[in-house]
């Protein structure tokens, strides 16, 4: 009789010590609980990392369980969000499983791909060298269905969610698998009906978002570049100079810069550039789709620095409303 309470007395003890192992909560969340795992972190580096953020009160019991649970050799890399009171159970459940939290990866008003390489880097685990080597890959660039230049019109300012610990390799991957939704039939159409193509497009718009800074003007500048490309008339757009030079503070073009023998010398060579200036916003975009249909050739800002623009038929209309530009910059010492 005694040895039996003995094995009653001895069972309850194991069930109370398992439940204080597994079951008992083991994680306090005091803020968002976002914990990141790198590809190749051990698992003695994730315990201490969890313990040396706050989120672990019992080293000892969580490192008994998932012992037990095989974690040690089945750590995965992510980006996961923990819960307060959270016991060793669903916390080792949770890491095993590799079910991440995705990251809200968000883009915009981008002018080159090493900035761009630098805003992915800061958001998900992608080195922006590794990024930048693969974008300069014109073979794989090529299979992608870009070249080098046009490459940067593969990017869709936007907000997406990718898993943190994604390879740069299937960032691009997903970056295209964007590209190719958004230009669905009814833009292709749209597009098409316009005489451009998506890429087309995807250039005028990232040079009409570096002409103004009022979105109403976006679908009137278009239709201002589409009767000049119909016409053969030079773009004559600034803003494709101030990325031939690399210099995007460039607050007056001048003659000298009209020379310079670039292929994004809108100035000298017809047609639109190799590719886009910046990576254009989908409502630029979506305004060169839907261009307003006028008979102006020209555009100038205005004198009084508003960040509007004179529209004009005529290039001696046009000249004049240039004199007054150029004579409001003299004024204020804009040379």
């Amino acid at each position: 009789m005694r040895l039996l309470l003995a094995f009653v007395i001895l069972g309850v003890v194991l069930g109370i010590s398992g439940y204080f192992f597994v079951f008992r909560p083991n994680i306090q969340v005091r803020d968002n609980g976002i914990f990141m795992i790198r590809k190749g972190e051990l698992f003695d580096t994730v315990a201490q990392r969890l313990q040396e953020r706050g989120y672990l009160q019992n080293m000892y019991t969580f490192r008994k369980v998932a012992r037990l649970k095989k974690y040690p050799e089945l750590v995965k890399s992510g980006r996961y969000r923990l819960t307060d009171r959270m016991n060793n159970n669903e916390l080792i459940n949770l890491l095993r499983s590799g079910r991440q939290e995705p990251v809200h990866f968000t883009f915009n008003n981008v002018r080159t791909l090493e900035q761009f390489a630098g805003i992915v880097s800061r958001q998900i685990a992608v080195d922006s060298s590794a990024l930048l080597s693969l974008l300069a890959d014109e073979q794989y660039v090529s299979r992608l269905g870009f070249t080098r230049e046009n490459l940067m019109g593969m990017f869709i300012p936007n907000t997406y969610q990718i898993y943190w610990d994604i390879s740069p390799l299937s960032f691009v991957t997903r970056m295209q698998e964007e590209y190719l939704n958004f230009w669905n039939d009814n833009r292709r159409q749209k597009a098409e009906k316009a005489g451009l193509s998506p890429m087309d497009v995807m250039i005028l718009a990232s040079i009409i978002e570096e002409e103004t800074i009022r979105p109403e003007e976006y679908p009137v500048i278009a239709g201002v570049y589409i009767n000049r490309l119909k016409r053969n008339i030079p773009l004559a757009a600034c803003p494709t100079l101030k990325f031939a030079l690399g210099d995007f503070t460039l607050k007056r073009v001048l003659k000298v810069h009209t020379e310079i023998d670039s292929p994004y010398n809108t100035y000298k060579y017809k047609g639109l550039p190799p590719g886009p200036v910046r990576m254009p916003s989908i409502q630029v975009v979506e305004a060169v789709l839907n261009y307003r249909k006028h008979d102006y050739f020209y555009f100038c800002a205005k004198s009084d620095f508003s960040g509007g623009h004179h529209f004009s038929r005529t290039l001696r209309q046009h000249n004049e409303y240039a004199r007054q530009y150029h004579q409001a910059l003299n004024r204020r010492k804009i040379y």
